[in-house]
């Protein structure tokens, strides 16, 4: 197991600016988030591979050990996507689950067609657990990993702190949970100061030590929500705690 940082942390730098921040931080590694309007936007990576590998591997010299497709994308855009990913040797693909309302029949079709497609580039194909999307009922995301092999799940445990199952339980998701987004909230919002909010770290690493989990924890701050004078304090304050409990 290993502490990253995501690039959407520093959304609001340059990618190169973004990267150099948290390996200045002293993080393991670094998870890219893509997004339509960031730094690398997912049809811009599908579109030219080589060229996005080449920009990131520029930029820094930590270990790329995830990607997370923040925006929705259109099926046609994954094979560039798988293409970017096997080229960096990052074996991890987060995407949003489709919109709550989307038949779920409608769903398990798309994501097997896609699961399909990442395994052939040995890839894990991850659901991030979200409110307003069909994984905000961690019983909707344990089936939708059911009914499609291979599918697992990235626990962001904020949305279930929040969200309408909040106080629920959601220990069922611990079984298919391939990667973690971590930030403090509480149950009015997403993102708090490190320490004053609800998040039960130690829980959710020990839960996940049980089942043999070894991948990453990445910090994932939402950049537009936290002062830019305080971030890095809050980057090092997250990434130490995260560090002392493993």
């Amino acid at each position: 197991m290993f502490i990253a940082a995501t690039t959407g942390c520093y959304s609001d730098l340059t990618f190169e600016l973004a990267c150099q921040q948290i390996a200045d931080l002293e993080y393991d590694a670094i998870e890219l988030s893509l997004h339509a309007d960031g730094h690398l936007s997912p049809e811009t990576v599908s579109a030219d591979p080589e060229a996005a590998v080449l920009r990131c591997r520029d930029a820094t010299r930590l270990s790329l050990c995830a990607i997370h497709v923040v925006s929705e994308l259109d099926r046609a855009h994954f094979p560039g996507l798988f293409k970017f990913a096997k080229l960096l040797k990052v074996t991890q693909v987060t995407i949003p689950a489709l919109e709550l309302g989307t038949p779920f029949n409608d769903e398990t079709d798309r994501l097997k067609y896609l699961v399909n497609l990442a395994t052939q580039d040995g890839i894990r194909l991850s659901l991030k657990t979200e409110v307003g999307r069909l994984t905000e009922d961690p019983h909707t995301a344990v089936e939708l990993c059911r009914t499609v092999k291979g599918l697992g799940l990235t626990l962001d445990p904020s949305h279930y702190t929040l969200g309408p199952y909040r106080g629920q339980n959601y220990d069922m998701v611990f079984d298919f949970t391939t990667h973690v987004h971590f930030r403090d909230s509480t149950a009015d919002q997403l993102q708090v100061p490190v320490g004053l909010g609800e998040i039960d770290y130690s829980r959710i690493i020990s839960q996940l030590k049980r089942l043999d989990y070894r991948r990453a924890f990445s910090v994932d701050l939402i950049s537009t929500e936290i002062p830019a004078e305080t971030r890095g304090l809050e980057m090092r304050k997250l990434r130490m705690l995260l560090e002392s409990l493993l």
